[in-house]
């Protein structure tokens, strides 16, 4: 299994960042996936997770109307749109096999991407 997370970087305030996460070595369109993320000193945070057809997303609150969970199938690739960024978003951000919910077990995650919010 392998999960490659892109797409990180420095952004102001409000602004958007767009991740990707590039999965391999397993059956993709047939795993429910999240994003997850930690922020400098604390736990990781489940922050989104999306069904196997991707009809179905869910959110933590903080994020919820700010940020979109999606996957495309076909290219084994899940993404998550960030818009109306705050520094408190900043944190590495995960991609993960499984955890569609907060309370979900998650099976592989990969290496991260970093993402900075700040003037």
């Amino acid at each position: 299994v392998q999960l490659v997370e892109s797409g990180g970087g420095l952004m102001q305030p409000g602004g958007s960042l767009r991740l990707s996460c590039a999965a391999c070595g397993f059956m993709f369109d047939d795993s429910t996936m999240s994003w997850l993320r930690q922020a400098p000193g604390k736990d990781l945070e489940w922050v989104s997770g999306i069904t196997r057809s991707g009809g179905g997303t869910y959110y933590t609150e903080p994020v919820r109307g700010r940020f979109t969970i999606s996957r495309d199938n076909a290219k084994n690739t899940l993404y998550l749109q960030m818009n109306l960024l705050r520094p408190e978003d900043t944190a590495v951000y995960y991609c993960s096999q499984g955890g569609l919910l907060k309370s979900s077990a998650t099976y592989h995650r990969g290496q991260g991407t970093q993402v900075t919010v700040s003037p």
